[in-house]
């Protein structure tokens, strides 16, 4: 169920007898369905099958989720559409990680990205755009730490390393550090470039980023 950038939209959604807003929801996805936004729809009564709940480990409803978003309580026809058109992009995972780090979902975002590293790219725009929320900002930092032990980094490199070259000081900082956690040897060069950096941070963090890569590689 599980959606890519460039796969149909589908869509689960857990919904309990006496909910209120349960049939707002499913009234909503069910117009995105005859419009043919959504590709499918499950629907669940947790009543009836209180085993589907507990195996996604859902505790209220409505939950939904929508492609590779998880969207829980009350949700107005008009927000699910703008959901469903942002699902295909990594401009629409980059606005729905926003939202959710901003709200204190780390836990729940480190799942994400973990199983679907595809989307890892949506967060450079995150450390990239100057009025990121720095809420924002330090889950990020979070998820790149955590995720850097257990799921491969590669396909930041590129993007990184087009940071860590950027004008401003603290994000050539930070990318530069985070290429040192991708633990990968295609991230060497872009390391040594900044040992020539005009900040002394940005140089000591190049620095030993180097050393960490080289170590691992021998």
């Amino acid at each position: 169920m599980s959606a890519t950038p460039s796969s149909p939209l589908d869509a689960e959604l857990l919904i309990a007898t006496g909910c209120a807003h349960c049939p707002v929801v499913l009234e909503g996805l069910g117009t995105l369905i005859k419009e043919g936004v959504i590709s499918s729809l499950r629907v669940t009564n947790i009543v009836n099958q209180p085993e589907r709940a507990q195996e996604l480990g859902v505790r209220s409803v409505p939950w939904l989720q929508l492609g590779p978003f998880i969207l829980q309580g009350l949700h107005s026809p008009a927000e699910l559409r703008e959901w469903a058109e942002r699902a295909g992009s990594m401009e629409g995972m980059s606005d729905y990680l926003y939202e959710q780090l901003k709200q204190g979902n780390l836990d729940a975002m480190e799942k994400l990205l973990a199983a679907q590293p595809t989307w890892l790219g949506a967060l450079i725009p995150l450390l990239e755009q100057e009025d990121t929320d720095l809420k924002v900002r330090i889950g990020v930092d979070a998820l790149l730490e955590t995720l850097a032990a257990s799921t491969n980094l590669d396909s930041l490199i590129e993007e990184l390393g087009r940071l860590s070259q950027h004008e401003r000081q603290s994000l050539r900082s930070d990318a530069t550090h985070y290429l040192s956690l991708t633990h990968a040897p295609a991230a060497i060069p872009f390391l040594e470039a900044r040992l020539q950096d005009e900040s002394a941070e940005v140089r000591d963090i190049a620095e030993e980023g180097l050393a960490e890569l080289k170590a691992l590689k021998s």
